[in-house]
């Protein structure tokens, strides 16, 4: 296994043949010098961005850049200092990408942001030797007052939501309660039999006060008896 290469130049013109290594390698003191390149994979994190979403929305964005150099002479001849060209490219490229979105977006998805950051920088770093293998977005940050300003607004919406679920739950059970009303007007040994099942409930409990309801429609007959 090996991971350099030697890019030598003479006199500042790159010697034929193309990188050297790995192995031994000979260098003319004073004619020639060489740069050496790692062609290992590199993590790059890029810092957190503050930008402004497509909806006026202020978030802190930041990205993790996983890339290596594939042609070590292009890396060394074509741009100064790859690293900090891929670096500041990315950063870049994060602030354009991320400013196109809407929150929602940059929030649900990460994957295809990420996607799309690659693509740009694989495609304009190529000229440079550079080739991106990854990219994932880490993590996206909000301001504090905005933060409290999304809770109350869930929160309200969850409240808004449960008050609807309880008007529909009250509107069914007064259909039901009407439905049994006709019922026991229809029979009104239903009446009975709910009173005592009403009492057989209570009586399961360790209660030590008992309220007993008396039905107007059982003594009604004997209150007009004593009347006549």
């Amino acid at each position: 296994l090996e991971y350099e290469r030697a890019v030598i130049f003479r006199l500042g013109q790159l010697l034929p043949g193309g990188a050297k290594g790995p192995g031994l390698f000979i260098v003319l003191p004073c004619i020639e010098s060489y740069k050496k390149v790692d062609l290992r994979t590199i993590t790059l994190g890029v810092p957190p961005q503050e930008l402004l979403t497509k909806d006026s929305v202020t978030v802190s964005v930041d990205a993790v850049v996983y890339y290596r150099v594939s042609n070590a002479i292009v890396s060394v001849t074509n741009v100064k200092d790859t690293h900090h060209s891929t670096k500041l490219l990315a950063q870049t490229s994060l602030r354009n990408i991320l400013g196109t979105k809407n929150l929602h977006e940059i929030l649900s998805d990460r994957d295809s942001i990420a996607g799309a950051m690659q693509s740009i920088l694989d495609e304009a770093t190529a000229d440079w030797g550079i080739k991106v293998e990854r990219v994932d977005i880490k993590d996206a940050r909000l301001p504090e007052n905005l933060q409290r300003a999304m809770a109350a607004e869930a929160e309200a919406a969850r409240e808004a939501r449960a008050k609807v679920i309880a008007a529909k739950g009250e509107q069914k059970a007064s259909g039901a309660l009407r439905a049994a009303a006709e019922t026991m007007e229809q029979a009104p040994a239903a009446l009975q039999l709910r009173f005592l099942q009403t009492l057989s409930s209570i009586s399961a409990e360790k209660n030590h006060t008992f309220v007993f309801p008396l039905p107007i429609d059982l003594v009604r007959g004997r209150l007009g008896g004593n009347e006549e």
